[in-house]
């Protein structure tokens, strides 16, 4: 018979407790420990779960290092350009995927277009739509494969089977919060349900080589939604997210064990799906007629992709007594920062003005290069006096008022030269090995924020 045992489990961090207490010590958040009732099975009761049937696997055995071959990861490439880029080259067999964003964001259109489009069998999970929902959906979008199976379920048990009848190269759960395990009496969403859940599609996925997607919700913080270990069972972690009032939106790699965490993939949002942004730069540059004060055109880096962006800024004389900072896409303290090194080596007074600074197109830059064009920006709305469109800036500025080397310069006076900027402002120690012939966009070094000003604006 099935021992019963009552747990307390903190919903944040997923660390379980005897008893109940109003702290989690572990993640220090409060009003987080619920009760919950865990079946545990006995070890021959576990074995004769249905899905596991059929499965021989070797035990593993220890290697010498020398011993282990590199290179034998094999990865799937999909149509989706941007996806293989924040998956670092393609689906790799085997792993385990987590994709989290907002409701209505388009998750769970942008798993669909991975099973509609790539050439393998797929199996969709849905535990929140019905399977003529997903039909229709997939009807929107324009295609309808023979490899491509649905099915509505939420039973883990039945899922696993089902996989394992069907040895498909995919597998995808919209959601992970909606599946359920027999074993255990919680509500589908607790903590025990989900780390359950996750870690018995973990071990499918390791015993049989198929990679699964899981999507998951995420929490009114931004964070994806049950327990912490959640995000360490997985191999790799993807934040979709975006502006509802925006039709873009990103996909931003937060884990990878088999790639880089820094990549970025920009999608637009039709109403035929979502479509590649590949030239990110045609929605981070606002079309205007004329140039308007406060605003500056920076070369950013996201990953190994060079992009151009607008930031803008906006300095008005205080209505209250206290002056208001606010930043939208940009680090509020780092924009503290810049003020305060241009109050003090450059004799601008901010204190008494409103600061509001946003990064066009509503995402969220924390490249340093950006510092150059943020202060341009506030140099430009402080004074009234507009910035030439055709220019842009990559720079980090330091607490003396220098303007600090960047990363991959070349890279991102490329981009500008191939978008048709005439000019672009770079630090001056980053200068060594460029060679100003083979570009045809004229490239101004500067040293100090003093010589930018003088240059621009005296």
């Amino acid at each position: 018979m099935a021992k019963v045992k009552k747990v307390f489990a903190c919903t944040s961090c997923g660390t379980t407790y005897s008893k109940w207490t109003g702290q989690c010590n572990a993640c220090e958040e409060w009003n987080t420990i619920q009760e919950e009732i865990v079946v545990k099975e006995t070890a021959k009761q576990e074995a004769k779960n249905i899905w596991r049937k059929g499965t021989k696997k070797e035990k593993p055995r220890p290697k010498k290092l020398a011993q282990i071959e590199t290179g034998t990861t094999q990865r799937k490439e999909t149509h989706d350009g941007e996806l293989n880029r924040v998956l670092g080259g393609g689906i790799v067999d085997g792993s385990m995927v987590l994709i989290g964003g907002e409701p209505g964001i388009g998750k769970s259109t942008l798993m669909l277009q991975l099973a509609l489009s790539i050439k393998t069998k797929v199996l969709y999970i849905s535990g929140e739509e019905s399977e003529e929902q997903i039909k229709m959906r997939a009807n929107r979008l324009g295609k309808t494969p023979d490899d491509c199976y649905i099915m509505s379920d939420t039973s883990l048990a039945n899922i696993l089977m089902q996989a394992q009848l069907l040895e498909p190269g995919i597998l995808i759960i919209d959601s992970i919060q909606t599946i359920t395990s027999a074993h255990i009496e919680s509500a589908p969403g607790s903590v025990s349900q989900v780390r359950e859940c996750a870690t018995e599609f973990q071990r499918f996925a390791k015993e049989s080589g198929v990679p699964v997607f899981i999507i998951g919700h995420i929490t009114k913080e931004g964070s994806i939604a049950g327990p912490k270990v959640l995000e360490h069972i997985v191999d790799v972690v993807l934040q979709f997210e975006g502006d509802r009032n925006y039709t873009h939106r990103i996909l931003r790699t937060i884990k990878n064990r088999f790639g880089s965490t820094s990549e970025l993939g920009i999608y637009e949002m039709q109403g035929i799906g979502l479509r590649e942004v590949s030239n990110p730069s045609e929605l981070l540059l606002s079309q205007k007629e004329e140039d308007l004060s406060g605003s500056a055109i920076a070369a950013t880096l996201e990953g190994i992709r060079p992009m151009l962006i607008e930031t803008q800024a906006l300095v008005s004389t205080a209505v209250y007594s206290s002056p208001q900072r606010s930043a939208t896409g940009f680090d509020l303290r780092r924009l503290g920062m810049l003020l305060a090194v241009l109050e003090k080596r450059c004799g601008f007074q901010f204190v008494s003005n409103d600061i509001f600074l946003n990064i066009a197109g509503g995402i969220k830059v924390n490249d340093p290069a950006i510092d150059l064009a943020i202060i341009c920006a506030l140099i430009s709305s402080l004074e009234d006096v507009s910035l030439p469109s055709n220019i842009c800036f990559a720079g980090e500025i330091g607490l003396s008022g220098e303007i600090r080397s960047v990363q991959r310069a070349e890279q991102r006076i490329q981009e500008a030269n191939r978008l048709g900027f005439e000019q672009i402002f770079v630090p001056r120690f980053n200068m060594k090995g460029i060679d100003q012939k083979n570009y045809d966009i004229e490239i101004i070094p500067v040293g100090k924020v003093e010589e930018l000003y003088n240059i621009l604006f005296a």
